[in-house]
């Protein structure tokens, strides 16, 4: 065997052997709540660095989130009250995904029913944790691009009001914290500084 594969090989396993003590032990997994939404767990874990302890989770399908491009450039935000905040807030498209749908999936459902709007393309561009520290919900970012109008689809407990702006008006808005959801800022962010 040569030197240079030899290297590799044993990079590789090293690379594994790192990742597997990068993890921590479930000791033990109680559920101690399920819903429709969510649900909550607690485990006793040994983490990584041989900390014995407890944490609460919040279980979570994940969930999408659709930057929506007009033919014209504006992007597609939706208004709605979040009774979390106590107030309407500006923000993208979003939603939980569905058992078993792919982000694409869920992407071109929540377009729908929140906008109308069908997509010819979705593209994911960006996926994060957006609490992590006790929240197991991965959010993916799509772009959706060749969109065609239709009537939106809301759901029940859905009053949504739907408005396209400039990139301009949209930098002016996060800068003035007139837009103050975090996935929204994010995804907003990302894509004038990398995908325009």
């Amino acid at each position: 065997m040569m030197p240079s594969v030899l290297h590799k090989e044993n990079t590789v396993a090293k690379k594994g052997a790192r990742a597997a003590k990068n993890k921590a032990k479930i000791l033990k997994s109680t559920i101690v709540y399920e819903g429709p939404v969510f649900g909550v767990r607690r485990d006793v874990v040994l983490e990584p660095g041989g900390v014995r302890t407890t944490r609460e989770v919040i279980t979570h399908s994940g969930s999408v989130v659709v930057l929506p491009v007009l033919p014209d450039g504006k992007i597609v935000l939706i208004r709605q009250y979040r009774h979390a905040a106590r107030q309407y807030l500006w923000e993208l498209v979003a939603g939980r995904m569905d058992g078993g749908e792919t982000p694409k999936q869920g992407a071109a459902r929540e377009l729908l029913e929140e906008t109308g709007y069908r997509a010819k393309q979705f593209r994911v561009f960006l996926y994060f944790w957006p609490t992590p520290g006790f929240l197991e919900e991965k959010m993916y970012i799509l772009l959706a691009e060749g969109l065609t109008a239709g009537e939106a689809q809301p759901e029940e407990d859905e009053k949504i009001l739907t408005r396209s702006y400039t990139v301009n008006e949209l930098k002016q808005m996060v800068r003035k914290n007139q837009i103050r959801d975090a996935k929204t800022i994010a995804a907003l962010l990302y894509y004038f500084a990398f995908l325009r």
